[in-house]
């Protein structure tokens, strides 16, 4: 199974962002999941979140952002390409190490 939520987001250079819309996303499509699994049977391999770092949109737009992995560029400008991960990537990666039961 494999989603994402792209929105509008930048990074002031020195705060992490945070991003809770995108933990509420993730953590209510989880749900769904997890009932379809246990409730109705469905045979589910795994979960992923689509474009773990920020990608280019379909459009070749930077301001959309997917990830939970910010990369400090814009549409024009590349700046210093840093990664830095958002609030959602420490909540992520608790789900995933905990296997659905951490949320």
């Amino acid at each position: 199974m494999k989603n994402g939520i792209g929105v509008i987001e930048s990074w002031d250079g020195e705060h992490p962002i945070a991003d809770d819309y995108r933990i509420a996303y993730h953590r209510d499509h989880i749900n769904a999941m997890k009932a379809a699994i246990f409730e109705d049977g469905a045979q589910v391999i795994g979960y992923l979140g689509w474009g773990l770092i920020d990608i280019l949109s379909s459009q070749g737009d930077m301001r959309k952002r997917y990830g939970v992995v910010y990369v400090n560029r814009e549409n024009h400008d590349l700046k210093d390409l840093r990664r830095v991960p958002k609030k959602s990537y420490a909540w992520l990666k608790q789900v995933f190490r905990s296997n659905g039961e951490a949320m």
